[in-house]
Formats: C-alpha cells, structure tokens, sequence
C-alpha cells in the first residue's frame, strides 16, 4: 500500500524526523500546512492518507478510488469528514486516542488560569501602552465542573483537586471508578464556577451546549472549551459572552478553522484563544506521530 502524509507542516516535521525509522513502512510527505481544493491531486495514487487536521470533503475523495484509509491525527476526524459516507465509499478512517491526555488537560487549566485572570486581556493593554490591572477570580474553593470523564477529564480532575478545587463531573454514561462526584448535568451547570467541555463531537453531542443550557450556567462562570468546537452554539456563547452570563471563555476550538479575523469571538475583551494548540507538546506529538506509522504498518500486514 502507498502512503502519504498529506499535510506535515514546519511544527511536525521534525517531530517526524525523529520518530521515522529505517525499518517503517515508506510514507510520502507533504509539506502544505494545509490542502484545500488541491486535495485530489495530492492523494492521488495512495492507498494511505496520514491527515493533520486537514478538511477531506466526501466529494473530494471521492476523486481518488484508490484510497482506501485515513490515519487521522487525532481523535476529532468527524469535525473534517464525514466519516459515514467515506465508510460507504469504502474509505476507512482511524483515529488515535489517548496520546495526548496531559497534554490537553495542561493547556485546559492554562486556559482556566488565563480566563480567571484576564491574563491576554492585559497583555494586549500593556503592550499598547495601557495600563489597567484587572480584577481576577481566585480559583482555590471554586466549583470545577468536567463535562465528559474520559482520559482527557480525569487528568483535569486530578490536576483541578491539586489545585484546592471541588471537582464534580457529568459522563454520557455510568463511570464506576470516576475520578470525581458524578452529578446531573443541570447541578453541574448551576454549581460550577469552571465548565471544562471535555466531550468527544458526535451526533449526540452536536451542540450539547446550546442557548439554554448555557443559560442554566451559574452566572459569571468560566468556559473552557480545548474539545470540539460543535459542541457549541456559537452565537449562544458569543450572546452570553457579550451579556456577562459567561464571565470570560477559554477556546482552543472552533466552529472553522483556522479562526477568521472578524469572528465576533476575536473581537470580544473576555474570551482568550488558542490554535487548537492544547495537544501539541513534543511529548504528545511523538507518540501520536508513532502511533500513526504503526497503524500503516499495520495496515501493509
């Protein structure tokens, strides 16, 4: 089988270098950062397309019936596809799991930190010359509340405790051995001073927080959002930004990446923003990338 990493950009590809090893399976690669409409023409004649975040619209790949799988990335491979209808057309895609979970959960509570803070707010201030300390919100005692307990939430469980934070959650299902008290998810938007989204983006979970529960939140609370952008409504979260029912929100994801300039959301003072950024440690990064090369491995079987 014929592989091609479709979009190693200048981050990765030393990251790639030093994970690639002379007995791997030989996998093409592409330095566009990202591959639009050109899409066909790059995967064209491969079996194997390896994708970081790239969008691969269903009529886009459907130009190349040579492809047979999609190595993506990461976990999110339904925020860029349509995995459904490249099942039908005989595409299968894969994702990785579990090779960033700290990773994550640190660049959540930095966002945490910079949103009780207004840390990039008087950033900008003071590098334009103004001078206004802004009042924070102390964390120790606040109510942290984790929406999806997976390996992502439990590790911001456990780093939320340390911090001196009561910890309580919500799962889509019944978790045994979860890392913190379990409540329904309307206690857990009332009581909690911190929301951290940390839910996977799928048919059920498309817009989880809407207008109203966004409206049972405790007023003035944190929004920290380094999951999927959909879980979102947009407008509804730019709404109670703009009203105060959010005091301050903390995005690494978005509805389209990259963020445009004129996003309402770039324009608002209380919201701090990230590149879907929250995964990319060299750590993480390594073991994702070889995560990827032993699943073409296995695939050449």
């Amino acid at each position: 089988m014929k592989s091609i990493f479709i979009d190693c950009n200048d981050q990765l590809a030393p990251v790639w270098n030093k994970v690639v090893r002379p007995d791997d399976p030989a996998i093409a690669v592409n330095r566009t950062v990202r591959v639009g409409a050109e899409l066909p023409q790059v995967i064209a004649g491969y079996d194997v397309a390896l994708d970081d975040h790239s969008y691969m619209p269903t009529e886009l790949v459907a130009q190349c019936p040579q492809l047979k799988h999609i190595v993506f990335l990461g976990t999110g491979a339904a925020s860029y596809m349509n995995i459904a209808e490249l099942k039908e057309r005989g595409v299968t895609v894969h994702t990785i799991k579990g090779y960033g979970d700290t990773a994550v959960a640190e660049h959540t509570i930095a966002l945490m930190f910079a949103a009780a803070r207004d840390v990039a707010r008087m950033d900008r201030d003071v590098r334009a010359g103004t001078w206004t300390p802004q009042e924070g919100m102390q964390l120790f005692g606040k109510t942290l509340g984790i929406i999806g307990l997976g390996g992502i939430g439990g590790e911001v469980a456990r780093i939320g405790k340390g911090l001196g934070m009561e910890v309580i959650g919500w799962n889509r299902t019944p978790r045994a051995d979860a890392p913190c008290p379990l409540v329904d998810i309307d206690t857990l938007l009332a009581r909690a001073d911190v929301v951290s989204l940390n839910l996977v983006l799928n048919d059920e979970t498309r817009g989880f927080l809407g207008r109203d529960r966004i409206a049972r939140m405790k007023p003035g609370a944190l929004l920290i959002n380094t999951a999927r952008g959909a879980l979102v409504d947009e407008q509804a979260l730019i709404d109670a930004l703009k009203s105060g029912q959010i005091r301050h929100a903390g995005l690494d994801v978005f509805h389209s990446e990259p963020l445009a300039a004129d996003n309402p959301l770039a324009q608002l003072p209380n919201v701090t923003l990230t590149a879907h950024a929250a995964f990319r440690t060299l750590e993480a990064s390594m073991t994702l990338l070889r995560r990827a090369i032993d699943i073409v491995r296995g695939l050449q079987g």
